[in-house]
């Protein structure tokens, strides 16, 4: 179980920083160095809600936009707050858990069946197997 220090610095696990929104992280590889951000938390109007749902061709009620208006700016303040971490000295990982991914030996394990597939096709030329022209 990670303990958390939620008296300075909300949610976030023993020994990591808050970082202040917009002020770069000097760390060369972290995605917040590569990726500032200097405004304040996204928010989203109605009308940009109205826009967005008929570019993907949806159909919005008024009750249904304001509900999707709020749950995308829920979505772009947790964005935020994720942003806000200092990843700093962290190491990229592929997994969550301390764990190696197991490997097999690169061998050939089929036998090459390519002509035996061939021989029995409609039509081959040159390796190739040729259909008939559906459009013309």
């Amino acid at each position: 179980m990670i303990p958390y220090n939620s008296s300075t610095t909300g949610l976030l696990p023993e020994g990591i920083r808050r970082r202040e929104v917009g002020v770069p992280s000097p760390g060369r590889g972290s995605p917040a160095s590569r990726f500032p951000r200097s405004a304040p938390i996204m928010s989203l109007s109605v009308a940009d809600v109205r826009r967005i749902a008929r570019l993907a061709r949806l159909a919005l009620s008024d009750e249904e936009a304001v509900a999707a208006q709020t749950k995308l700016s829920s979505v772009f303040g947790l964005i935020e707050r994720l942003q806000a971490v200092d990843t700093e000295g962290v190491e990229p990982m592929t997994h969550p858990q301390p764990m190696t991914l197991r490997l097999r030996a690169d061998e050939v394990t089929e036998s090459d069946r390519r002509a035996d597939f061939q021989a029995v096709a409609p039509a081959v030329e040159q390796g190739l197997y040729l259909v008939p022209r559906v459009i013309e």
